[in-house]
């Protein structure tokens, strides 16, 4: 249970849970895609936004764990509207297949939350030869994104809502190599150190959220893009740290949240009326937050699109 619990702004803190955040909304007719919801966070978001009415597509990469999930809510909730389908967003490929098919599939999309991530590997390389944090937690939510915003742009402008593109990013941002995000040395194997990486990947998630949120303002579109952290949670992103995992565990009911307040943020941005119109903005405890100076970086921001647009269009 976390044990600071004082109210900001929204009315809401880290203690509340994704059910409290999320109470008397309605999001029937809604559509949403998640990302890593067969697990942690992504799970509690899945089965918070599937009691509030929402169609969700899961994309999962484990498409077993991914059936199970959808199976243990459908007995909670009868009525909840869940699909499961592959992605694997470590592969540019697995990541235009997925687009392409769920933009084949006439359904609308109201609601994208990229949550699914990798914490602190060894170096380990994707199948497009990309350092695996970068490639996942980044780069495969960035083409992502983008292969599924015409989607999104008509979705909103035939439904008259406003549609939200919410990614999860983390205070661990604030823990990078000094140069933020390191251009040249992505796949440096050789000054690699897997919590800076992290770090650099979760730093590139704000960047992203922020440029994207200035783009689709510049655009006149009905869209908002918003990062935020979820909080401190003990969850199996730790596994490749079992001293830290072990620790985690042991504080974990005095100082961590627990996975329905871990999810809170995230269902907050997604679905509160109180976020509307708000955009490129990073939320902590379900309040507007504060990030590192490296995150609001207006020119970082342009040149890490760019980076990525080139990292993307020729995998």
């Amino acid at each position: 249970m976390w044990i600071f619990g004082r109210k900001g702004p929204s009315g809401f803190s880290a203690s509340s849970t994704a059910e409290e955040v999320t109470q008397g909304i309605d999001g029937s007719g809604l559509t949403a895609i998640i990302t890593g919801a067969s697990s942690g966070i992504g799970t509690e978001t899945t089965r918070v936004l599937a009691l509030r009415g929402i169609h969700v597509i899961m994309a999962v990469r484990n498409m077993d764990s991914g059936r199970k999930v959808k199976e243990a809510i459908s007995k909670e909730f009868p009525d909840a509207k869940l699909d499961v389908m592959e992605l694997d967003l470590s592969s540019m490929s697995s990541v235009r297949k997925f687009a392409s098919e769920y933009n084949s599939s006439a359904l609308p999309l109201n609601i994208l939350i990229n949550n699914a991530g990798v914490m602190a590997p060894p170096f380990m390389e994707s199948e497009d030869k990309i350092e695996l944090q970068f490639a996942t937690n980044h780069l495969g939510h960035f083409l992502l994104t983008n292969l599924l915003l015409d989607n999104m742009k008509k979705t909103a402008r035939e439904s008259h809502k406003e549609g939200r593109i919410v990614i999860v990013a983390s205070e661990g941002h604030r823990v990078v190599y000094g140069e933020g995000i390191r251009f040249n040395k992505i796949n440096d194997k050789s000054s690699y150190y897997s919590l800076l990486a992290y770090g650099q990947s979760k730093l590139a998630n704000i960047l992203h959220a922020k440029e994207l949120a200035r783009r689709l303002k510049e655009e006149g579109v009905e869209i908002t893009a918003n990062s935020l952290h979820p909080g401190a949670i003990a969850t199996n992103l730790l596994r490749h740290h079992s001293f830290i995992e072990g620790v985690a565990s042991w504080i974990g009911k005095y100082v961590l949240k627990n996975i329905p307040q871990g999810a809170a943020t995230t269902c907050y941005v997604a679905l509160h009326p109180q976020v509307k119109g708000v955009s490129g903005e990073y939320f902590v405890d379900s309040n507007i937050g504060k990030p590192s100076s490296l995150a609001s970086d207006a020119e970082l921001a342009k040149k890490l699109w760019e980076f990525s647009l080139s990292s993307t269009e020729s995998k």
